[in-house]
């Protein structure tokens, strides 16, 4: 039996979510997204506030290239996570190819804030001034 760090058992429903974001990982890892999106949507309803999973089923719906549905899902994880550069490079590059250059640079201009040298953000936003 596992304790967490103050020596107490992880609750049932704790150990229940572990694994089946264990199982997500892995479906995903295999490519299989569809099913992916099906466990993780089991995940969610009971723990809407799974940041992993969020950020997870936000990356599955932008490699489909549904950039709207993907931003949703990174919108919920930021309000959790709000300075997580992985999530704003994506929401950025997201609004980037629905053509929403200004949030999409609003996006960049978070992650300089956090990471003034992240190369993704000086990649972007020289793709973004290219397109003008």
């Amino acid at each position: 039996m596992k304790f967490d760090l103050f020596g107490k058992k992880p609750k049932n429903n704790e150990v229940k979510t572990s694994q089946k974001k264990k199982e997500l990982r892995k479906l995903v890892k295999q490519k299989q997204y569809d099913d992916a999106l099906k466990k993780a949507s089991e995940i969610l309803q009971k723990t809407p506030h799974e940041n992993d999973v969020l950020f997870i089923v936000g990356g599955i719906y932008y490699m489909k290239n549904k950039y709207n549905t993907a931003i949703s899902y990174f919108d919920k994880a930021l309000e959790i996570a709000t300075l997580d550069t992985e999530v704003l490079i994506l929401k950025a590059n997201a609004h980037y190819f629905l053509g929403e250059h200004k949030q999409a640079i609003s996006c960049c201009n978070k992650i300089k804030e956090i990471d003034s040298k992240n190369k993704a953000v000086i990649e972007l936003l020289s793709k973004i001034e290219s397109a003008k």
